[in-house]
């Protein structure tokens, strides 16, 4: 039966729509960074496993900063936790200056970390605060459509890698005639060369970010917002947490998320590594990222439509189902099926994480929000510890006669298993 309900009352449609924007600036830290991975990987001849610590670093730092900002924000308000998210994001996307004139891998990791100190801020204040901008009928169905402007960020910041950061990168422009690339092999003077100016070439694209993070800074600092956080009663955490574990919906959600963001980060990270084994460079491989952020933008506004008539732990497990079979054939079909196979599992992720996010929060009470939003971006871990394995995988060249890249893609298989297993328990768990 169609919900009828209101998405968002008049009241609060001003504050839903600065909040919202939110969702596309971290997308866009999000997916220019995804494809950092193969750059470093040739400009500072680093191994797959080494150069997914971008990945390690840039979720570390959700990781490490979520539960904090939680409890920041559950004293003080989700504006304050804004601003602080906002201020944190510059600040890390301006160490790049230091770090390409340093030339150093790990002080690139350090100041992504620290970016993305700023990116659970705002992850741990916007999804709550969205979910409370009206009523709880329609709070997954609200996170959803908020949650499609966050491709919308993403889709530019792969642009901006895509046609302005990648296509000048020197480094890639070696390459013998079967298309490998042969940067490691030219004189020392000439890679010194090019790594100044395609790290320049990189610090660049995060130095902008970082001033358009600042002008949204100085507006949500110059707007009044309605109301401050739910948890203004400071409740006591232990309490909550012990509310939260108690709850198997919210307790499983967690493990889901963290299978989830697992999952999107390898399938996003390691598709120009897969398009490299058959011969395609940096910059048009980065073109499939494209294609497959454009179908994840599209279906998430096709879930959000199918949420009104279908239910959404259901809607979850199909979604799973689709993402696994895809899988499956970019694991098994070496050549360009495989590589469709691979863009198309980005169509099936679309609607995992607000959806997992919203079911998981639905019978969380009010004093438990915040704690529990956090614990939801904590499973952003997911996204530092996982694509390393994967490029570990990768490393191995060939794995029983199968490209390795190929057979890497297990990993993400294995995290649509847990995710459909999460949509269908919570499904039964409805109808009981």
């Amino acid at each position: 039966m169609a919900d009828n309900t209101k998405l968002v009352e008049r009241r609060f449609l001003l504050t839903f729509i600065l909040v919202t924007t939110l969702f596309a600036l971290w997308g866009f830290a999000n997916d220019i960074t995804n494809p950092m991975v193969a750059a470093f990987q040739t400009i500072m001849e680093l191994s797959a496993a080494k150069a997914s610590l971008i990945q390690f670093a840039f979720y570390g730092g959700y990781a490490t900063m979520a539960i904090p900002a939680a409890f920041f924000i559950r004293k003080y308000s989700y504006k304050t936790g804004i601003l602080i998210g906002l201020s944190l994001y510059a600040a890390g996307a301006f160490l790049f200056i230091p770090a390409a004139a340093q030339q150093s891998f790990l002080f690139f990791c350090l100041s992504l970390y620290i970016l993305t100190f700023g990116l659970a801020f705002l992850e741990t204040t916007a999804n709550p605060f969205i979910l409370s901008l009206g009523s709880k009928e329609t709070s997954t169905r609200r996170l959803n459509f908020a949650q499609a402007f966050n491709p919308m960020g993403s889709l530019s910041g792969m642009a901006v890698a895509s046609f302005v950061v990648l296509p000048a990168l020197l480094s890639d422009r070696h390459r013998d005639a079967s298309g490998q690339l042969t940067f490691s092999s030219l004189p020392e003077s000439v890679k010194a060369a090019e790594r100044i100016q395609d790290l320049a070439t990189i610090r660049n694209a995060y130095v902008a970010i970082g001033i358009i993070v600042v002008i949204v800074l100085i507006v949500m600092a110059l707007v009044k917002m309605p109301g401050s956080n739910v948890d203004k009663n400071h409740q006591n955490a232990r309490e909550s947490l012990k509310r939260l574990w108690n709850n198997a919906t919210y307790r499983e959600g967690v493990v889901a998320q963290i299978f989830y963001v697992g999952a999107q980060i390898m399938t996003w990270t390691f598709i120009i590594q897969y398009a490299d084994n058959l011969g395609i460079g940096k910059a048009t491989a980065q073109k499939y990222n494209i294609i497959a952020m454009a179908l994840f933008l599209c279906f998430r506004f096709v879930s959000t439509f199918l949420m009104k008539y279908m239910n959404s732990r259901k809607l979850l497990a199909i979604f799973g189902c689709g993402a696994a079979l895809c899988t499956v054939g970019a694991i098994c079909i070496v050549g360009p099926v495989g590589l469709v196979c691979l863009v198309a599992v980005s169509a099936f992720m679309s609607l995992m994480f607000p959806t997992i996010y919203g079911i998981s929060l639905e019978n969380v009470s009010a004093e438990d929000s915040s704690l529990g939003a956090a614990f939801l971006v904590e499973a952003i871990v997911g996204g530092s510890i996982l694509p390393p394995l994967q490029g570990a995988i990768i490393d191995q060249g060939t794995i029983l006669g199968h490209p390795a890249v190929n057979v890497s893609f297990v990993l993400p298989f294995i995290c649509f298993i847990v995710i459909i297993a999460y949509g269908l328990r919570c499904s039964r768990r409805d109808a009981a």
